[in-house]
């Protein structure tokens, strides 16, 4: 699957999640749930709080993700060079790990403050 097909399948995915019609996820009328669920008489797809909670969890699921390429991408870079010059292995080696915990520190930020925002 190439990037662009991959892209555009997430694309379809989230406007079929904003499309959905809500009457999958009415419930009765009758029954009182609060002023979330009804809004004149009508059921509502995503309330505040889901909106909260599903932007919390895509935010922090896209952090994650970035994280994990820019280490990738670092560690490959990192084989490639000590394959070039392996006399300098044990520099390369030292600052791919400062450099893979500094983007492991910004992604962890990063992911609880996106969570932060499900609470």
């Amino acid at each position: 699957m190439s990037k662009k097909s991959a892209w555009l399948a997430l694309g379809a995915i989230a406007l079929g999640m904003l499309v959905m019609t809500s009457s999958a996820f009415a419930e009765d009328p009758a029954a009182d749930t609060g002023p979330a669920m009804h809004q004149a008489g009508k059921a509502t797809f995503l309330d505040a709080d889901g909106a909260r909670k599903l932007g919390g969890s895509i935010g922090a699921g896209l952090v994650v993700m970035g994280g994990a390429a820019g280490i990738g991408r670092i560690g490959g870079s990192a084989v490639e060079s000590m394959a070039r010059q392996p006399e300098a292995a044990g520099n390369i080696n030292t600052a791919t790990i400062i450099t893979a915990a500094m983007i492991e520190g910004a992604t962890l930020f990063a992911v609880v403050v996106t969570l932060l925002a499900v609470l």
